[in-house]
């Protein structure tokens, strides 16, 4: 293939990056490295629609296999011929278990007229990279096939084996590439622990502030609420209607908020949020250690969105359906609601406290599944004194944060199948615009860059 030759001909390339940023520790030619295989992989149109996850994966060994990876330790397979997901292993010596570093290479789908620029060109201005998966996640794919190439090449002596896995269907596709994995090549990703995406570094005001690592996640599960009635002609207005008997329901529903409950990893997560921020908002945070929390502080951190979600199980409506005729009394209307449990939680719980919030014996609430129950992963001090370890000696003074995803990611399948995974990235992104599945999704070039050299250091803390 045309990529077998890539890598032998970065030797004594110039950089080829429109802009050239110094970063730290990184000589130009494997920042030319990374660059080639993000763009590569970036380019590739990874999404449900396109079906060609199995030709990025290929595209990903090519570059492992010029650089001297033998066939038997890079496999490609999944569910379907185009959903391939590719596995990677660098040997070790093998006095410890493996480190498995995941990502997904397939993303959610991005239409060119809804952007400002193409969303499948790995787009650039002077100081970021504009593309969908640039962030969300392509970056830690790509890095983690650079590593394994400047490992190779340099030697490294790891005390355990380090295995990529770059997987298909994270995004809500049908036949999930780590799923698959555990259920059909278990032995492939088995390991002491798992690195995966889900922690970012955040910025305010363009300086780093804290570096998140992801404990846990919180559990989707999806609801719903139906309406009946006889229904009739819609000359003939009744009281009794479907969709308005929906309609109340769910305003009940936007209404009630769930206890908060603020477990193990929230409760580090917040104590470190205490200390990087100052005043009333400071005060905040600690008040949230309390028993019982004070309501005025739970109040106000609650009004925003992001802290209040990892506060509390939520649920939103997210989809309706009502009515058979314009002509017509509606005969059922129904909603899905989406709810994200906090880990540990039993959804038949929460059907019971829709059910009691609905409060309208005549209305049906169904729990339609979801997630499975996922607890946290241990936090260990081997993962976080590398964790702040590499952190101090790339940013010093920052807080590495422990914290709890609202959204969904594949570490959640890891932890059941009994595999600790942390979510760690190192890449740095603005704490409010950070665009993943939104338009124009972009990453600081800067950010890129020291993710790739934290990601490198992180891998040889954990294995010597």
């Amino acid at each position: 293939m045309q990529y077998h030759n890539r890598l032998l001909a970065l030797i004594g390339a110039s950089l080829l990056m429109s802009t050239a940023v110094a970063q730290r520790d990184i000589p130009a030619d494997d920042q030319e490295l990374l660059y080639q295989i993000y763009k590569e992989l970036v380019e590739y149109k990874t999404t449900g629609s396109e079906q060609n996850n199995t030709r990025a994966a290929e595209g990903m060994a090519a570059w492992l296999q010029a650089a001297g990876f033998p066939a038997e330790d890079i496999f490609i397979g999944g569910a379907l011929p185009h959903k391939g997901n590719l596995v990677a292993r660098y040997r070790g010596s093998g006095a410890g278990e493996p480190i498995v570093m995941m990502a997904h290479i397939d993303v959610v789908e991005a239409e060119a007229s809804d952007w400002n620029l193409d969303p499948f060109t790995l787009n650039e201005d002077e100081d970021y990279f504009y593309g969908r998966g640039t962030l969300d996640d392509k970056a830690m794919s790509a890095i983690f096939v650079a590593n394994l190439i400047r490992f190779k090449r340099d030697g490294f002596q790891a005390d355990r084996d380090l295995i990529i896995a770059l997987t298909s269907d994270e995004e809500g596709g049908g036949s999930n590439g780590i799923g698959w994995l555990l259920e059909n090549r278990p032995g492939l990703i088995r390991g002491a622990l798992a690195i995966n995406e889900g922690g970012y570094g955040l910025l305010q005001d363009g300086k780093p502030l804290a570096n998140t690592i992801q404990i846990a996640e919180k559990i989707y599960a999806t609801f719903t609420v139906t309406a009946r009635n006889p229904g009739g002609h819609s000359s003939l207005p009744r009281d009794d209607n479907a969709i308005y008997d929906l309609a109340e329901a769910l305003l009940r529903i936007r209404d009630y908020q769930f206890p908060a409950e603020i477990n193990e990893v929230m409760r580090v997560s917040f104590e470190r949020q205490a200390e990087i921020n100052s005043g009333q908002r400071a005060a905040d945070f600690r008040a949230l250690l309390q028993d019982p929390i004070p309501q005025d502080a739970l109040d106000r951190l609650s009004g925003e969105a992001a802290i209040n979600a990892q506060l509390r199980t939520t649920a939103v409506a997210t989809l309706l359906d009502g009515g058979h005729a314009p002509n017509a009394l509606p005969q059922t209307a129904a909603a899905n609601i989406n709810v994200r449990m906090l880990p540990g939680s039993d959804p038949e719980d929460v059907l019971r406290t829709l059910i009691a919030v609905v409060d309208n014996p005549e209305l049906e609430v169904v729990y339609r599944g979801g997630g499975s129950i996922t607890e946290a992963s241990p936090l260990s001090e081997e993962i976080l004194a590398a964790v702040e370890t590499v952190t101090e000696s790339m940013w010093p003074g920052i807080t590495v944060m422990p914290t709890m995803s609202t959204g969904a990611t594949d570490g959640a399948r890891m932890r059941r199948a009994g595999i600790p995974t942390y979510g760690v990235s190192g890449l740095f992104v603005d704490r409010n615009d950070m665009r993943i599945h939104g338009q124009d999704e972009r990453l600081l070039k800067k950010s890129l860059y020291e993710g790739y050299e934290f990601l490198y250091r992180l891998a040889q803390e954990l294995s010597q």
